[in-house]
């Protein structure tokens, strides 16, 4: 099988996939240690964002792609081309890999474009939230929440509770 992450940076997971132009890709079955066959570096024109229509893309014959966030235009853009759009808050890619092939990744829902705000405060490059969350449940103010038919809702599907005021010292 053969999974491409979405990595700006070449070490972590990162998120709006339709705008990534740098993939890391793993070669992965199940029982053995996945092993990255290649790096994408897209030319301006190829994020899926951009690139539009039938023809071939650097990303045809992938059979998943790895995410920090993707919206729901991306997921369904990929399903197109026979590809699984997967968005997680694990930021390293190799564990995303083993678990993804091991069936055990965590998954996030895909959103709408404009009903999340500031998403790689919460997925991506906010890894150290992610475990506050994990650890204390939703935090107040979460950076981000979304709203959905009128409903506020944090990043991990927490509601949203107003923030006492701090007292002045």
């Amino acid at each position: 099988m053969r999974i491409a992450v979405t990595s700006q940076n070449f070490r972590a997971i990162t998120p709006h996939a339709g705008a990534t132009r740098r993939f890391l890709v793993y070669e992965a079955e199940p029982g053995k240690t996945p092993r990255e066959v290649d790096r994408l570096d897209l030319p301006r024109g190829m994020a899926m964002h951009e690139f539009h229509g039938p023809g071939p893309h650097p990303l045809d014959g992938v059979d998943a792609i790895l995410t920090g966030g993707a919206g729901n235009g991306f997921v369904r853009r990929m399903a197109a081309r026979n590809i699984e759009a997967v968005v997680t808050a694990e930021t390293d890619p190799l564990t995303a890999v083993k678990r993804f092939v091991a069936g055990t990744l965590d998954r996030l829902d895909p959103k709408e474009h404009g009903t999340h705000v500031d998403r790689s405060a919460c997925i991506g490059a906010a890894a150290r939230t992610l475990r506050r969350h994990k650890r204390r449940g939703p935090a107040a103010g979460c950076e981000g929440r979304s709203v959905q038919d009128g409903e506020e809702e944090n990043c991990m599907g927490g509601e949203v509770k107003a923030a006492k005021p701090r007292r002045s010292p």
